[in-house]
């Protein structure tokens, strides 16, 4: 099931990885169908499902 945190997502928003700190923190690129697309600036983009991980959202 989609993790309804998740839900909140929208692109432009920054977030981090909590099981990949060394990622650094990340800009959502997309949220659909609880896919969540993530541009990582130490890792690259990576597409996480949002019903197995909780991005922690990050305020700047």
């Amino acid at each position: 099931m989609y993790n309804e945190m998740n839900s909140v997502l929208t692109p432009g928003m920054f977030v981090k990885h909590p099981a990949q700190p060394d990622w650094g923190v990340g800009q959502v690129q997309s949220n659909i169908n609880g896919k969540i697309t993530v541009n990582f600036p130490d890792h690259g983009k990576v597409v996480i499902d949002g019903a197995r991980i909780l991005l922690e959202p990050v305020f700047q």
